[in-house]
């Protein structure tokens, strides 16, 4: 097996390096490695890069997960297909965002103050009216504890900062120098979804955000199967006791630069940290058991939103974990790790990275 993989491995290289004496390919880069996925019987493949996105091929893997970090909404795992399609190799950045911005004047979700007619639609019935003074453009800023806390308090370590947003992320005195190349944050469902038609794309869907972070292998990270805290840094994410001692073993107490570790085996850069990502599905606890027996085929998720623990609330999936998890907390880094949020809400670890169906990309 060993000496096959290297013969194979030689004819790559060699056909790669005949590929750059013609200047005059198509505009579509490709660049080819040779990437070994995880199961057993699963071929080699290449990477195809344009434009900054990478092709992800088509495939059926389980979805869900049910090991012993697994929440009850990541089960009954649940066989899914999907169409290649293609996928941002990073998490849009600050300057992406930027041009977006100077070409349409958009202003984002936590730049506009609430509406407070239409937040309470989202709160349990009677809910009293805020202070004016909260109802300001605003948004969730971490801020670490002086020690443990109860970690069923988030609002210990979430600060609603007036005058937070994408340009200014830790508050009006902050700025984006230096941090061009880091993922764009404090980005409601609705501005992706804003971004998203500007640059002709769309947010992918929970099932092929899963499948792309897998690497088409079954495995627990989009590295594989060492544990975060183990090893050489993979991702960005809290290393030491949450909420109040990082480590900084990955050299980042916020958000990193776009890139800064190893891709999995598609080609896609930080699957796991460093940011949340939204996906297009509504957010249904109960979805995956509706799921259990049949195969889904190119899955958009649920009609509607429903979450038992807050029923008032319309909420949208996010994938893939943030510069904030950690094994005592949330362990979002792993591949079937759910997250949600309402769809009008930014925070400081939330961005997102977007897709195009194969179709799309050829009629461009």
């Amino acid at each position: 097996m060993a000496e096959s993989k290297n013969v194979m491995k030689t004819l790559l290289i060699n056909s790669f390096r005949k590929l750059k004496n013609f200047p005059d390919l198509p505009k579509v880069v490709v660049i080819v490695f040779l990437l070994f996925l995880g199961c057993t019987g699963t071929k080699p493949h290449s990477v195809v890069l344009k434009e900054g996105m990478v092709l992800i091929p088509e495939g059926d893997f389980y979805m869900g997960s049910d090991d012993s970090q697994s929440r009850p909404d990541e089960s009954p795992k649940h066989r899914v297909h999907v169409d290649a399609f293609w996928m941002d190799q990073t998490e849009v950045t600050n300057a992406q965002f930027k041009a977006f911005v100077e070409a349409t004047g958009y202003i984002t979700t936590a730049e506009l103050p609430p509406d407070w007619e239409e937040l309470k639609k989202e709160l349990p019935p009677d809910t009293p009216k805020p202070h004016d003074s909260l109802l300001q453009a605003a948004s969730l800023v971490f801020v670490p504890t002086e020690g443990p806390i109860n970690l069923n308090q988030y609002d210990q370590w979430w600060k609603w900062q007036p005058k937070a947003s994408w340009q200014h992320p830790l508050g009006p005195e902050s700025t984006l120098e230096g941090k061009e190349n880091h993922p764009a944050i404090h980005i409601s469902w609705y501005d992706a979804q804003a971004y998203a038609a500007w640059a002709g794309k769309r947010l992918p869907t929970e099932a092929e955000w899963e499948w792309a972070a897998s690497g088409g292998s079954a495995q627990k990270y989009p590295w594989g199967e060492e544990p975060v805290t183990e090893g050489k840094p993979k991702a960005n994410a809290w290393e030491g006791a949450f909420p109040y001692q990082n480590d900084l073993r990955d050299q980042f107490f916020y958000t990193a630069p776009v890139g800064a570790f190893e891709p999995n085996a598609f080609g896609l850069y930080d699957m796991a940290g460093n940011v949340w990502e939204w996906c297009s599905d509504w957010y249904d606890y109960t979805y995956y058991q509706s799921q259990a027996n049949q195969k889904g085929i190119n899955p958009k998720g649920p009609e509607r939103s429903y979450d038992p623990y807050q029923p008032y609330t319309q909420q949208k999936v996010m994938r893939g974990g943030s510069f904030l998890c950690n094994d005592a907390y949330c362990s979002g880094y792993r591949v079937a790790a759910r997250m949600k949020s309402s769809p009008d809400t930014g925070l400081q670890h939330t961005g997102f990275r977007l897709v195009k169906s194969v179709s799309e990309a050829e009629s461009d």
